[in-house]
Formats: structure tokens, sequence, C-alpha cells
């Protein structure tokens, strides 16, 4: 084994282990230099703190602890209890719930076992349609939450030539659950850019005597930071990922009554993982702290703050935003305005070449297949964090546009990275190296 110097720094640490291995070496050295050098749009992506990062590596990573504080199979977890416990209080406090499950792997089987706390195999659901922003576990067909229980979807309104549309169609909603009378209603969204309004939800959920659930996996920072209306107390349960607004680290939480959080808890273990991994839950809890400060919340209303000028920026580029804005930190462009043969597809992969990184998205009724797309997905959360602002925004627009007008132009596309790497260089998420861990 590798021999660690005492004191070291937490980059000589890895950098110690990883000569060992310089295949993996110089993998990840490469993705340090993406990361660093490359402007990172893309929603679901944040730039997590080193303490963050410290936590993940940390000797936790070595700790079997299947079950839960003072209720572990396995000797040896008094850390490992104390960590879990400091982690669900600091998710508790930051959001004001009763109770959470902080052992969520990520989002897709946090929100499974918010299904199986609170409806039976085959009962019914309705849910958020995903080629209208919805996300793969509100029921779709390949997913397994499709094949376990009958979803039932609504979208959003028709779009409006003076962007009031496309917003989630609460007369849908109310219809659909009048006719169907689900046994859960779900909120939440992974490519809808407005406020979604909990309290409308709660009262059609209450009206046909339906359970309540909101996946904050995307507005979950911004709801910590008073940025978006909570669903806590409202909502039955909430699920959440810790690794896009929030900041934290990749996996996933759950948010629920006293009263259910036995059902909750039972659902993640022994119902859907074995043992948590505990490294991951010291880097949340580093995570809630961060999220608890003052200076985060002036992150999350610059985060939002960058989303509107973005769209503007791209607006006045000949782009159509989906919904005619954004209240979040996302953003969907419609890209048939700008030019109609240009898929989603396309743009992403040449915005890639040109240092850009972002998503091919579907938009709102898109006659186009969700692996081609007509949109694009993009989201301020991972730059405002490397210190961005509404004038890097503006920016980074009118070099998307340039990339996209001229996208058979290489010489055009390496003038582009160039600037991009200068703009990067004066934004860098990692200053001297602190972040880079090799």
């Amino acid at each position: 084994m590798t021999t660690i110097p005492v004191g070291s720094s937490l980059a000589e640490f890895v950098s110690a282990v990883l000569s060992s291995d310089p295949e993996v070496r110089e993998l990840l050295e490469r993705e340090v230099r993406r990361q660093r050098s490359t402007i990172q749009l893309i929603a679901s992506e944040n730039f997590t703190s080193t303490a963050v990062m410290a936590a993940s590596a940390s000797v936790l990573t070595n700790k079997y602890a299947e079950g839960y504080p003072g209720r572990r199979y396995y000797g040896g977890n008094a850390v490992a209890d104390e960590v879990e416990e400091v982690a669900r209080e600091r998710a508790r406090a930051l959001f004001g719930a009763e109770h959470a499950n902080v052992q969520p792997h990520a989002g897709a089987p946090a929100n499974l076992a918010a299904y199986m706390a609170l409806v039976e195999p085959g009962d019914t659901i309705l849910a958020m349609r995903l080629d209208q922003g919805g996300h793969l576990t509100h029921g779709s067909p390949v997913s397994v939450t499709g094949k376990l229980y009958r979803f039932v979807a609504y979208g959003v309104t028709p779009a409006a030539a003076d962007g009031s549309g496309e917003r989630i169609d609460f007369d849908q909603v109310r219809q659909l659950a009048r006719t169907e009378r689900p046994k859960l209603i779900v909120a939440g969204a992974t490519a809808y850019s407005r406020t979604i309004d909990p309290g409308t939800f709660r009262e059609i959920a209450d009206e046909v005597g339906a359970s309540f659930m909101f996946d904050a996996a995307h507005p979950a920072g911004l709801i910590a930071a008073g940025e978006h209306p909570s669903p806590v107390g409202l909502a039955d349960v909430v699920t959440f990922t810790t690794h896009k607004t929030l900041r934290g680290p990749r996996g996933g939480a759950i948010l629920t009554s006293a009263e259910l959080g036995k059902a909750v808890d039972s659902a993640i273990f022994p119902g859907l993982q074995g043992g948590p991994l505990e490294h991951t839950i010291a880097a949340k809890a580093v995570a809630f702290a961060e999220a608890a400060r003052p200076e985060f919340k002036e992150y999350a209303k610059t985060v939002k703050a960058n989303a509107r000028a973005l769209a503007a920026a791209l607006s006045s580029e000949g782009f159509r935003i989906v919904a005619g804005g954004t209240d979040n930190h996302l953003l969907l462009v419609d890209l048939r305005d700008f030019d109609p043969e240009l898929t989603g597809k396309t743009a992403q992969e040449v915005l890639d070449r040109a240092g850009i990184t972002c998503n091919r998205n579907q938009i709102p009724d898109d006659p186009r297949s969700p692996f081609v797309t007509s949109g694009l997905r993009l989201g301020t959360a991972a730059e405002t964090t490397a210190g961005m602002g509404e004038g890097e925004m503006e920016v980074i627009a009118s070099l998307i546009a340039r990339v996209l007008r001229r996208r058979e132009d290489e010489a055009e596309l390496e003038a582009v990275r160039s600037q991009v790497r200068q703009l990067c260089e004066a934004f860098d998420p990692y200053p001297s190296g602190a972040g880079a861990l090799i």
C-alpha cells in the first residue's frame, strides 16, 4: 500500500494514493482540466466545496453500517452513528422537517422509497409527464416506477406568444385527480423553469383524499435558501438530491413527518438498499451545514439572477425561451426559432467541442425524439459557484449563439474555445489547485 506522509494536504494525499495507478490518475487529471477550463451549464451539476470532497474521500468508505444509528447489524459503528445523526439533524434544521433519511444513494431510490412508503404496487399515481418536464421516476414506462405503479400524467399549458404559457396545467391536474382518484399526487420536475406551487397541489390532493409527494431534486438548494416555496409541512414526503442546487455530494435524501418516518426508513432499508455510504453521508452533513450559512442565501439569489440574465440574453440572440423565462436555476431553450434544422443533439455536441457543456432536452410537445430533441436545458448553479455574474451570462449567451450559427466552421469553434478558456481562468472554481485533488 502507498505510504501517506503525516500532515499531507488533501491534494497531496490523493496524489500520493494515485501514484500507484497512473492510468486512473491520468483520467482524473483530464477531468480536472475539463471542469476548470470549460463552461458548465448542466442544470443537474455543481462544484462542491473541498470540504465536501474531503468527507467523500474519508475513511468512512471502509465502514459497513447496514441499518440505522443505534440499530446496526455490524459492530464498530460509534462514529458512523454520530455522523449520520449529525447529517439527519442538520437536514431537519435546514428544511424545518420533523424526520430526515439521508441514506438514499441517489434521487431515483429516494423517489421509489417514497412510493413504497405511501402506496401499494398497482396503485394509481398522478405525476408530470416526462416530455413536459417530469422525471423518469415519475412513471416512465422504461423506469421500474412505471412497471410497479399505474401512472397518470399531467402536463403544461400550451405555449403562448406572450410567454405566459407552458406552466403546470392545474386545471388538468384537478380534473385528472377527480376522474382517476390517485392514491398519490407527485409534484416536481427535471426540466421546468417556473416556480412549482406546493399549496395548490396540497389542495387538490386533499380534495380527492390522495397523499402528496414533492420531488425537490432540482430546487432543493433554492428551498433551503428561501428562494423557492418550501413543500415541507405541505407534502407528506419531500425527496431531493444533494448534488444540484444544494451543492453537496452525489446522493439523495428524504424529508417527512415523524408519523411517516418509520415507513420511509423501512422502505430505504431493508426495502431498497443495503449498507449506506457513510462517507457520502458525512459529505451530506458538510453540505447541509454550508447551506445553512448566510452566504449560501446570497449564492441562491445570484443563481436565479444569473438564470434570468442568461435567458434574456439568449432571447435577444433569437432563441425562444420555454415558458417565457425562469424563476429558478434552469431554463429550457427551444432551438427551432433560431434555426429550424438545428437539433438539441447537434447543438449539445458542437457546444461541447467549443468548451460549453450542456445537455439536449425535449421541450413541451417536442416533435423530435428524446435522443434528438428540439431543445437545450441550461443551468447556472455551477458557474455561479465559480463566481460568474450576470455580465458573464451575457457573454456566454453570445458565445452559444456564435457557435451555433457557425457550427460547421472549425476555426470559429476553436476561437470560441480559446475565449472560453480565458473566461474560465478568471473564474476558477478551485483556485490555486485547491480542489484539483491530484
